[in-house]
């Protein structure tokens, strides 16, 4: 039996995040987003992801990352992260765990004014995972600290099956889709419409019932954006490309004064985010606050389709776009070593969606 290599796992509002913390292949590059772009098909850390994500050992919507050296000493370290279908430029909730795992590792000395902030260099940027812990220096939020987020473009008609299909294109550390689910054409998804639930009576669409056609129409739209020249990153082409359709049921206001929205993230090839996506939950914001929907000091609290919430808010603003905060909670759910059988003939595994 091969022993290959020890990961931590945490959820994240529910989404999964597998951290290998001493990746036992060699990861070429001298920053992380080199590193992105040399983990090509048919390397090992490819090579690691596939067996680490793929069934059955991980499920079609597995996430993860490789911990690496940071780009320079202004961080804490880096991460790759993966999915089944590659590795991403971004991911907001994998930054709440890592934050977590950091602190609860002992990586990063918990700070006792019980804020700890960790630094973490990633494909788009460098962002922060400020750690919230209580009295016993456990990890009881992370606030998220993006990369600088921006509406792109509104207003994009994408032809699908359901018929023309309205898009805004917004930058969160990855490039996504947002569709308002309100405004899909044709026959109401579900439930869509109904008058029960939500603040103003509107149950909307992103709900588990509806999901199998929510992930095909969110590969739809991704492929109807392909070559659509606003989906091109103007400083850097290694980060362009729409990575994942946000659907949105707009529900009001809560009696707090808080946005209240819900969203299902269809990322990569029709993978689900369980949770309602970090760095979705930034590009959001960001174009919230480009429309004026998201007002000065409001909060927007988004909620996925499986019912967990992130906080979101403007922590400052840039010539044109803003930095926003996402605050959620990460837990440690198992510790596991994984080892290859050499009579095991289903190496690295496969995928079923």
């Amino acid at each position: 039996m091969e022993t290959i290599c020890t990961s931590v796992d945490f959820h994240t509002a529910g989404e999964p995040f597998r951290i290998v913390p001493e990746p036992p292949v060699d990861i070429p590059g001298t920053s992380v987003a080199e590193r992105r772009q040399l983990a090509m098909p048919g390397s090992p850390v490819d090579d690691l992801r596939r067996l680490l994500c793929f069934e059955p050992r991980g499920h079609a919507d597995m996430y993860g990352g490789f911990i690496t050296a940071p780009d320079d000493d202004g961080a804490d370290f880096g991460v790759l992260f993966w999915h089944k279908d590659g590795f991403s430029t971004a991911c907001g909730h994998g930054t709440m765990a890592l934050g977590a795992w950091a602190v609860s590792s002992g990586m990063v000395p918990v700070d006792p004014s019980e804020t700890t902030e960790v630094t973490i260099d990633v494909p788009s940027g460098r962002v922060r995972a400020q750690v919230h812990t209580d009295a016993q220096g456990r990890a009881a939020s992370v606030d998220f600290v993006n990369v600088p987020s921006r509406l792109i473009t509104a207003g994009i008609t994408v032809d699908t099956s359901r018929g023309s299909v309205s898009v805004d294109l917004a930058w969160g550390g990855a490039i996504y889709a947002l569709v308002d689910t309100a405004l899909l054409g044709g026959t109401p998804l579900g439930g869509s419409g109904a008058d029960s639930g939500g603040a103003d009576g509107y149950r909307g669409a992103v709900l588990p019932e509806n999901l199998t056609e929510l992930i095909g129409l969110g590969r739809e739209v991704k492929a109807g954006l392909v070559d659509h020249p606003d989906t091109v990153h103007p400083e850097d082409a290694r980060l362009s490309g729409v990575y994942g359709t946000i659907f949105v049921d707009r529900l009001g206001t809560l009696p707090g004064g808080e946005l209240h929205q819900r969203n299902v993230t269809i990322f990569a090839d029709g993978q689900v985010d369980r949770s309602p996506c970090g760095s979705g939950t930034a590009a959001r914001v960001a174009a919230l606050h480009a429309t004026g929907e998201l007002g000065a000091g409001q909060t927007l609290v988004h909620e996925s389709i499986v019912g967990t919430r992130f906080r979101a808010r403007v922590l400052e603003e840039t010539a044109d776009g803003v930095v926003p905060v996402v605050t959620g909670s990460a837990n440690r759910v198992a510790t596991s070593t994984f080892e290859i059988d050499p009579l095991d003939d289903l190496v690295p595994g496969f995928v079923l969606r």
